[in-house]
């Protein structure tokens, strides 16, 4: 048996001798993970409530599907550009100049991308390397770190709790600055918290990096998911200098149930937008070209697109509530009320237990599968997605309630 474990152990090093640096210090995504443990467990026959996917419940809206059909019947299915059909591009970059995040509608400033996942990425490693720090306010979105790491630079984590509404501040990030600080990541509407900034706080932030000579990565994929009248500020529409230094990312997947379509967006200054555009040239080559029509489609029609949008938000919006409410009502457990995006971040630390312990005993003893916070830099918290049902949100809060009471 002994010998036994020798080999094994001795298979394990040689093994990881065939891997890089990269691959070695890369973690696996957790919340991909959880997800693929809680559809596990079902397929199983297990009656799992799942409050761990990062993806709305609702089809995707039929004249999207019906245009990427239509692309796919008419043979759009060769190569496209590297940085997307023209189209595409145009479309939005039109739109982006009405947003005021361009100074004159240019296709060439815009990238799509496999996802907005992707687009993060691509921005990072066009921007940084060895050498650089990259500024992340935690709690942060799961992949920020890794993808930093992967482009040989380094992440500095700087944390804002509850009692600041989960919002760095501009004298934070200052007090964290080195010679080596190059990217500041903003996610507003955030994941995991769902919070918010509002323009003042954004804008101190913004006027932060322009002094310190600093660009910035405004992820902003949760944009058209909002509650309670609330309004999404975009950092490049600031100002001119604002257009050269911030690198805006965003996408269709969460806006319009396109997760699987996998098509992401990159606005910046041209020198930015044309490196991406290289680098997925050498990588991906492009994002799906008959998945781009559809995505254009949603463009065109803009209306449309935001009528089934709203649609979704009405339901979006009393789940987000319905789940609030519970929570607060068990002892020990805190929230806030999130402004964005389809998460809620409760505080679990109370309870006397880390958040890779709850959400490991709350899966195996209750079958209810979250997110721990220390996935997002902040332990004690614990993440739920409330893109579900009605139904699973009521009992899985009947399990949550009676976990946490025989804790």
């Amino acid at each position: 048996m002994l010998g036994t474990r020798i080999l094994l152990a001795s298979q394990l090093e040689m093994n990881n001798n065939y891997l890089s640096p990269w691959a070695l210090n890369v973690a696996p995504s957790p919340t991909l993970a959880v997800d693929a443990k809680a559809k596990a467990l079902k397929a199983t026959g297990e009656d799992v409530c799942g409050f761990g996917a990062g993806e709305p419940d609702f089809d995707t809206p039929s004249f999207i599907k019906e245009a990427c059909m239509s692309a796919l019947s008419e043979g759009k299915t060769k190569y496209a550009p590297a940085g997307g059909i023209p189209e595409l591009r145009q479309a939005l970059a039109e739109q982006y100049h009405k947003y005021g995040v361009l100074n004159e509608p240019n296709p060439a400033q815009v990238v799509v991308s496999p996802g907005g996942k992707y687009s993060c990425y691509l921005a990072i490693l066009a921007t940084c390397g060895p050498g650089d720090e990259v500024i992340i306010p935690a709690p942060y979105w799961v992949s920020y770190p890794e993808m930093v790491k992967l482009a040989g630079a380094t992440p500095k984590v700087i944390f804002a709790g509850d009692e600041q509404g989960f919002k760095v501040t501009a004298a934070q990030i200052e007090e964290s600055l080195t010679s080596s600080s190059k990217l500041v990541i903003l996610n507003s509407p955030s994941n995991p918290t769902g919070c918010l900034y509002d323009k003042s706080e954004m804008e101190e932030i913004i006027e932060l990096a322009f002094r310190k000579d600093l660009l910035v990565m405004s992820d902003e994929i949760y944009e058209h998911l909002l509650y309670d009248g609330s309004e999404h500020h975009r950092p490049g529409s600031f100002s001119a200098e604002a257009v050269e230094r911030v690198i805006t990312v965003s996408g269709f997947s969460k806006t319009f149930s396109m997760t699987g379509w996998r098509l992401g967006t990159l606005v910046a200054n041209p020198s930015i937008s044309k490196a991406v555009a290289s680098l997925q040239s050498q990588t991906t080559s492009n994002a799906t070209t008959f998945s781009q029509y559809g995505a254009l489609a949603a463009v065109q029609n803009w209306s449309s697109a935001m009528d089934a949008v709203d649609k979704m938000l009405v339901h979006f919006d009393r789940r987000r509530l319905k789940l609030l409410d519970g929570l607060n009502a068990i002892e020990g457990v805190s929230c806030l009320r999130s402004q964005g995006a389809f998460y809620l971040f409760p505080k679990i630390s109370d309870l006397g237990m880390s958040s890779e312990e709850f959400s490991d005993q709350l899966l195996e003893k209750e079958k209810v599968a979250v997110v721990s916070g220390h996935a997002f830099g902040a332990d004690g918290y614990i993440r739920l997605s409330y893109a579900t049902s009605d139904k699973i949100i009521e009992k899985g809060l009947s399990r949550i309630s009676k976990f946490c009471s025989e804790c």
